[in-house]
């Protein structure tokens, strides 16, 4: 189920490239993004299992309001981390539905953005 949400994603990104001529450098800006919060979960894991200092999970949850989501939802699956803690699993999808609303509206011809 969670892989659903980066081909919808995918579908979304494709529809407004397509339609409403959104910059292609987007999806540049959310596979880069993507690598950071995958990288800060990986990190994150390493430092648990090591017992040393830990990323705040706000700053996890940030990386992925911030564009990453996606790279956060392959580090859960793949890494198995964070997947356990449901709270941080709630904040992780509000944060992802934000996310999603704020770009089918900014890249929408709603948007005063000038392409």
């Amino acid at each position: 189920m969670p892989f659903a949400s980066i081909v919808l994603f995918a579908v979304l990104y494709a529809i407004a490239v397509a339609a409403w001529g959104l910059a292609p450098l987007v999806g540049v800006l959310y596979l880069g993004a993507s690598v950071a919060c995958f990288a800060l979960y990986a990190i994150d894991k390493s430092a648990a299992r090591a017992g040393r200092w830990r990323i705040a999970e706000t700053t996890l949850l940030l990386a992925g309001l911030a564009c990453g989501w996606p790279g956060g939802v392959l580090a859960q699956q793949w890494l198995r981390h964070k997947s356990s803690k449901p709270a941080f699993r709630a904040r992780f999808w509000v944060t992802v539905a934000v996310n999603l609303l704020v770009f089918a509206w900014l890249a929408s011809p709603l948007s005063m953005l000038d392409r």
